[in-house]
């Protein structure tokens, strides 16, 4: 789904000249995916040095997800005495690791430690995959002098994630909500994104995968939004080059 772009299907307006100046991205569900929920146990109890069997680990991994994973679906239900963390889990880094420390808290488990070692995968390179087409979407505009920032609601620096993944050289700025202490939708984070950039807003996109991504349009940009991937694989992200005037 494409606000505020021409449409895709007329083939003049590629490749002969650039739609837009600067690309925004949000970082989960579009450059990036959590590791399989198996495997996210699996890893956290190992840290915890306990070795589950992958039966016993794949019960504890649904009844996580369900009670609320960072990167994962919004919880059923969050406790009263999260429910302030929870709220300002995207603006305060304490916050959110309250919130999903606490949710993880929830489950019942015989393994000491296992809620920090679930958060702490989250804060490391090893707990997420790169979509297949993350590098060569960013290399490309990268390459053809297309500014790039990554704009996120998140509780936690994802810098090291880029830089891990060799990836830091072809992003030129993170607009991260726990530190512009503005969350998507609001047309502040996005504003402030172009700022970095010195990007004019109306010759912006912005990629994600949620509505409030696509409330980059209040603030003058042009939204594209694709259904995110599972882990590993493509996210379609060859369209924002489309977009760009790149080759695709």
């Amino acid at each position: 789904m494409v606000h505020g772009v021409p449409d895709a299907a007329d083939s003049t307006a590629f490749p002969s000249r650039r739609q837009v100046d600067a690309v925004l991205f949000d970082f989960h569900g579009t450059l990036a995916q959590v590791e399989e929920p198996v495997a996210w146990v699996l890893a956290a109890a190992a840290a915890c040095g306990r070795e589950l069997d992958r039966g016993k680990a794949t019960i504890l991994a649904d009844r996580l997800v369900t009670a609320g994973r960072a990167g994962g679906p919004l919880p059923y239900r969050v406790p009263l005495h999260l429910a302030e963390h929870w709220a300002d889990r995207d603006l305060y880094e304490h916050s959110h690791r309250a919130a999903y420390t606490g949710l993880a808290a929830t489950v019942s488990t015989d393994v000491e430690g296992l809620a920090d070692a679930l958060y702490e995968r989250l804060l490391g390179p090893e707990g997420w995959l790169p979509y297949a087409d993350t590098e060569p979407t960013l290399r490309t505009l990268h390459d053809a002098g297309v500014k790039v920032a990554v704009v996120s609601n998140i509780g936690f620096d994802i810098r090291p994630h880029f830089a891990a993944w060799g990836l830091a050289d072809l992003v030129d700025a993170f607009a991260l909500s726990y530190e512009v202490g503005r969350t998507k939708p609001d047309p502040a984070i996005f504003l402030r994104a172009c700022g970095m950039l010195g990007a004019d807003p109306e010759r912006t996109l912005m990629v994600g995968d949620s509505p409030a991504d696509a409330g980059a349009v209040q603030a003058g940009c042009a939204a594209l939004v694709l259904p995110a991937a599972e882990p590993g694989r493509t996210n379609g992200l060859g369209a924002t080059l489309a977009l760009a005037g790149c080759p695709v």
